[in-house]
């Protein structure tokens, strides 16, 4: 039998080695489960057959594939805002602005779900009773909705027009008339702007 020197045979064993290991990699995929164009496109038709949660898990595989990418996200906070899923539009809306803080669809969709998420816990809160028993809960949604007010502004038309109930020094006087506020000089578009 042949006797092959040992740097010869170490060669071999090295170059062996990775042999197998391109091979390995060349089977497996990214951790992601597979093309982040592929996993985009079964997301996008997952959303034209209307299943959210399948399009949903697609978006979330494209994103592992693509960490960097903030389209999945995009898309992901959108589907879930649309779904009224609030908490986890929040969730993606965050991810994107992590990997770009400009992006306005993000911020909107943070934004308006944040306030629908406060909406509804307080609304929640009223039809417990805890905003008339709890004087906590009861200042803590004044200054949500003084801050709402000072952030928007609150046009006459939409005002309540029910009276603020007599408290302390304002009772036995007649109610101040409010202001005539500014209008806008452009009406708003009621066009879903996550679409």
């Amino acid at each position: 039998m042949k006797q092959y020197p040992s740097f010869v045979v170490v060669r071999c064993l090295v170059a062996a080695t990775l042999l197998v290991s391109l091979t390995a990699c060349v089977s497996n995929p990214k951790k992601g489960g597979g093309n982040y164009s592929q996993l985009i496109g079964q997301a996008e038709s997952e959303v034209s057959a209307g299943r959210v949660e399948p399009a949903l898990a697609a978006f979330n595989e494209a994103a592992k594939a693509d960490p960097t990418n903030k389209e999945p996200w995009v898309r992901s906070a959108q589907l879930a805002f649309d779904a009224g899923n609030y908490g986890r539009a929040i969730t993606a809306a965050e991810e994107v602005l992590r990997r770009d803080p400009a992006d306005l669809v993000a911020d909107s969709v943070l934004t308006v779900s944040g306030l629908r998420v406060a909406v509804q816990s307080l609304q929640r809160l009223q039809a417990n009773g805890a905003l008339a028993t709890s004087d906590t809960a009861r200042k803590e949604a004044e200054q949500l909705a003084s801050a709402l007010r000072s952030t928007m502004g609150e046009s006459p038309s939409r005002a309540s027009s029910t009276p603020a109930p007599c408290r302390g020094s304002r009772c036995g006087r007649p109610a101040a008339r409010p202001q005539p506020q500014p209008q806008p000089q452009a009406k708003p578009s009621d066009e879903n702007p996550f679409r």
